[in-house]
């Protein structure tokens, strides 16, 4: 990867960091560096801005979901999403209904962190930690390509499927009659269509 690639990307990510003026001086004036010296301030300036409490905040807490630019693990999502091939509108939405993004969110089922994946269904995709955002990210973001894949790129059924199993929606031909999966559905959808706040 050249470097102005490597710039151009940082730069998109300080973007969705909202550290895009600093980072963008920081990249605007490059200082000549001497042989043997270190890029020390920058290396620490990158690992400042891109460390938990500065996507989370200061107490380490979520964002506010509404507050403008403050989607929690946005650059996550948005790398996720791409791998994947999936909307990324509808897996932040998935990940609010789902967590409202606390990686640390479990249920009395046993699912786990932003993307409250089962056990098996995390070890299915890889996902050794899905206390750790990225692999849990990563790892709903895949679920939910199987889901659309499966589905015919239904995005209503591969949401279904995600909160009720793929046996459900088959079962009914669509969207399960069950009251949590039809809300979840409509959470969904809202949240990534900017209709739910």
């Amino acid at each position: 990867m050249s470097i102005d690639v490597t710039v151009a990307r940082v730069g998109e990510l300080a973007k969705l960091l909202s550290f895009a003026p600093a980072l963008a001086a920081v990249a605007a004036a490059p200082a000549p560096v001497a042989a043997g010296a270190t890029t020390a301030p920058f290396s620490a300036q990158l690992a400042s801005a891109l460390s938990p409490t500065t996507a989370t905040g200061a107490a380490g807490a979520p964002a506010a979901p509404g507050a403008p630019g403050a989607t929690p693990f946005a650059a996550e999502i948005s790398a996720a999403a791409a791998r994947n091939g999936v909307d990324p509108s509808v897996l932040t939405g998935l990940i609010r209904a789902e967590s409202n993004f606390d990686p640390n969110a479990g249920s009395p089922a046993g699912a786990q962190g932003l993307t409250q994946l089962m056990p098996a269904t995390a070890a299915g995709l890889g996902v050794a930690n899905p206390l750790d955002p990225v692999q849990s990210i990563e790892g709903g973001a895949r679920y939910l390509r199987q889901q659309l894949d499966h589905f015919g790129g239904d995005v209503t059924k591969a949401l279904a499927a995600y909160n009720a199993g793929p046996g459900a929606v088959e079962r009914f031909g669509g969207v399960p009659p069950y009251e949590e999966t039809q809300n979840y559905v409509r959470r969904v959808l809202g949240y990534a269509q900017g209709t739910i706040s």
